[in-house]
This record gives structure tokens, sequence and C-alpha cells, in this order.
């Protein structure tokens, strides 16, 4: 018989995600019917995935895109980062949180509002989700070109992005604004989801632990995917954010916040040495979680309040 079990609200998820009451997968099958193989009742009567079958998470994404977001045709190539949803929503919310500061309260929307978003990625997600729900225009960066191939595959296959996402290859690895930043250029907010481990072996070992902990038995497959450019860069995460903040304060004037994820604790205290060192105006940190997994963003200005005011009343005053 049917279970009528529904999966209890997700309540650390940010207010305006729409992924806060879990998976609705009879409507997620109706909007998308090739997700139907890969749903069962779990062991507690509720219907769910089998989140170590990455053919499983990619139905899944691409059915929560199209109900929630208006993406009729999504994809990535095989072996490609396929990132979950609700924890990619909750950082566009929370950027959306720190833009309305600066707007009496009231979350800017529409195409004024300028975000790159720093590796983007195959998926594209951070742009997808942004432009879809408020409107936002995205540069989405990134060095490896088949990543940037699938995100214009992405852009192009569905009308309601054309226009609202732009792509620049970034050619030396050694830099996240110059040549990709043009001199006369501004971004509301900088975004980025750094590579988290610092070598290849760590990744593979990460996934394996994480899949013994949850006890699916064997060899565990990622699940997610990923290429070596998106699970790891040289130092890990705590390298690629002193880069991105050594290099962010040659772009000072020219962006309103830059943010990023941080997603080790122990990071945060190097990130805080090289904020201050760069001499940051305004530091935030904004604490984020989905399930088990506990997260923050780090988000910093070199505008002072008076500065900020001042952009918000410039470039969103025909908002």
């Amino acid at each position: 018989m049917p279970s009528t079990s529904k999966p209890a609200e997700k309540e650390n998820l940010h207010p305006r995600n729409a992924h806060r009451q879990g998976y609705d997968f009879k409507l997620l099958i109706k909007t998308l019917p090739e997700l139907r193989p890969f749903v069962r009742q779990n062991e507690h009567g509720i219907e769910s995935i089998n989140f170590s079958d990455p053919g499983a998470v990619k139905a899944l994404n691409k059915a929560l895109l199209k109900r929630h977001y208006g993406i009729d045709s999504w994809d990535i190539p095989e072996g490609y980062l396929c990132p979950p949803i609700p924890g990619r929503a909750d950082y566009i919310h929370y950027v959306a949180d720190l833009l309305a500061e600066n707007n009496n309260g009231q979350i800017p929307t529409g195409k004024k509002i300028k975000i790159m978003d720093i590796g983007t990625g195959a998926n594209c997600i951070y742009p997808v989700i942004g432009s879809s729900v408020y409107g936002w225009q995205f540069v989405g960066t990134e060095i490896d070109p088949i990543a940037i191939r699938s995100a214009k595959d992405i852009i192009g296959a569905n009308g309601k992005l054309k226009g609202q996402i732009l792509l620049r290859q970034q050619t030396n690895k050694h830099n996240i604004f110059k040549g990709v930043l043009l001199q006369d250029e501004g971004f509301d907010v900088t975004i980025c989801n750094p590579p988290f481990h610092a070598s290849m072996l760590e990744a593979q070992t990460a996934t394996i632990n994480k899949w013994t902990k949850l006890k699916t038995g064997g060899l565990p497959a990622q699940n997610f995917g990923g290429q070596k450019k998106e699970l790891w860069y040289h130092g890990g995460e705590a390298a690629f954010i002193r880069l991105i903040i050594e290099q962010s304060a040659l772009a000072a004037k020219q962006c309103l916040w830059f943010t990023t994820l941080v997603s080790k604790k122990d990071t945060l205290p190097g990130v805080y040495r090289a904020l201050k060192k760069t001499q940051a105006t305004e530091v935030r940190t904004i604490n984020m979680s989905q399930g088990q997994k506990v997260s923050r963003i780090v988000a910093w200005t070199f505008l002072n309040e008076a500065e900020r005011k001042e952009w918000a009343d410039t470039w969103w005053s025909q908002i």
C-alpha cells in the first residue's frame, strides 16, 4: 500500500528556498517522466532515489530545474559535477539578502543586477537559478573549455536564459579577475564555489568515507561526478580562496560585494587573516546547512557604508 508519509520540512534551508518541503516525487515525475524508474520507497516508507546513482541524481536535477525554475533542457557531460540543487539555491537566496541591505530591505531584481560566477562549471547552476528566480544577469567564468561548451549548450537550449548569462573563458589558471573582468565593468556580487580538496586522492578518499558512513556497501561511485578542476586545487579551498581575496583587492572598486563558499571550518582563520591583510572594509560570515553538511558564505567589500549606498543609488535607481 502506498505510504502517506512525507519528508519533514528542511528548516535549515533558506526561508525562500523552493526545496524546504522536500521532494514531491509524484509532481516531479509528472514534470519529467524519465525520473520514474529511479524512484523507490526508502526504509522509512518515503519516496526517494538512490543518491549514489549518478543517473538518478541527474534525472532528479532535470526534474527540479524544470518544475521550479522553468528550465526545459539541462544536461552535463559524463563525469562532470552534478550539483545538489537545494544547497546551490541557498547561496543565491543569501546573496539576495545581502543585496537587500543596500536597497532599503527590498531585494533588487532584474538585469540591472550583475553577478560574476567564478568557475561556473559545466552545469552553469548558479546563473540558471539566479536568473530564473531574480532575473539577475550573470557572467560565468571558467577555465575548462568543455565546461564552457556545456554551459553554452544549456543557455542555448533555454530561451529564458539567452541574454541573461554570458560566459567568458579564463585562459590563465593563476588569474581570477584579470582577463575576464573588463576595465570599466562593475559587478554587484561575485560568487564562487571553490574546489574543495587539495588533491585527487583526497577527493577520492572523501567520497569513499562518505558512502561508507551511509552504508551503501561496496566501493562507492562519486555520485555527483566532478572533474579535476571542479573537485580539487593544489592547496585545497584555502589556497583558492586566498587567491580570490588577494586578487579582489585589485578590483576593489569594481564590485560591491565579493563572496565565496567556505566548506571547511578550519579554513576560516586563514580567510580572515587574508581579508585583514587586504584591508577589506567589512567582512560577513553567513552560516548555511543542508542536512548534515554545514558550510558558510564569507562576503567582503572594500566600500564603506556611504560608498555602498552611493553604488545602489547609482546603479539600481531604475530597478
